[in-house]
């Protein structure tokens, strides 16, 4: 089965633009997450793109990429569900992982579970992730799916935070499709307690803080533990982004589905 990692990636982040060419220890932040998901070993081993857009602005993303041999695909700019299926297409892809772009933190291990769990279970599930509930520390999605799934998402979603956000169409119809989930080892839910994507300035002063204190060229991919360990250990540096703790895109959604978005408004995580 091949198996190809989809990082979606664009600078036009309304809220920290260019967040992913921002420095982290001496390397734009793509570079350094990509350093992470290529670290992953996985029993069915993939494939690496970086899914960016076809704007001007995204150019520097391209050049990024052929700097660190690894593929990429420019697609459509705010249609992710499209751009996701155009590029595991060309590519050939069975199963389509779907990683964004703002978690430069993302464990490796985090990569392997999911990805092994659906090489075990090949066959029997469309889609598998470990958000459904989540368990992990914010920024660490990973999310695996069949390019037949895809394939129906792509043909069918009309709802616009369908084609936004690439996946919902597939776990929003658990009596259509085969749903799977992976849980942190230990099961303690992590998160709403960490905070480890990036979308404010608040989030790259923590995330930055942290590759100051744990990246070193002979150790460049420190494990989840140590992360949360310096956390514990650095309260100050843990509430940087703690007024954000719990803020994704779909908890904004669900808010604005009820009609009471209170304290949400404007927090909501967008598409990279």
């Amino acid at each position: 089965m091949k198996t190809l990692v989809v990082v979606q990636a664009r600078t036009g982040s309304s809220r920290l633009p260019a967040k992913v060419l921002l420095p982290l220890a001496g390397a734009p932040l793509l570079e350094r997450q990509l350093e992470r998901i290529r670290a992953a070993r996985p029993r069915s081993g993939f494939e690496v793109v970086v899914a960016t857009s076809t704007l001007p602005g995204d150019a520097p993303i391209v050049a990024l990429c052929q700097r660190l041999g690894v593929a990429c695909f420019r697609g459509h700019p705010t249609d992710l569900l499209d751009r996701h299926y155009r590029a595991a297409s060309q590519a050939g892809a069975e199963a389509v992982v779907k990683i964004p772009s703002d978690c430069p933190l993302l464990d490796p291990v985090a990569v392997e579970k999911v990805l092994d769990a659906f090489e075990e279970r090949r066959g029997e599930l469309d889609y598998l992730s470990n958000l459904h509930p989540p368990s992990w520390p914010d920024g660490h999605d990973v999310e695996v799916m069949s390019l037949s799934a895809l394939a129906v998402a792509h043909r069918e979603a009309t709802a616009p935070h369908e084609r936004e956000h690439t996946t919902p169409f597939l776990w929003e119809r658990p009596e259509r499709f085969r749903i799977g989930n992976v849980t942190r080892p230990g099961g303690e839910d992590l998160s709403s307690t960490y905070r480890l994507t990036i979308d404010y300035p608040e989030d790259y002063a923590l995330i930055a803080a942290v590759y100051r204190a744990l990246w070193s060229e002979r150790r460049p991919v420190f494990p989840l533990s140590d992360v949360l360990a310096y956390l514990d250990a650095h309260p100050a540096v843990a509430a940087r982004n703690a007024a954000y703790l719990g803020v994704t895109w779909y908890t904004r959604h669900l808010a604005e589905q009820s009609g009471t978005p209170g304290p949400l408004k404007g927090l909501e995580k967008g598409m990279a």
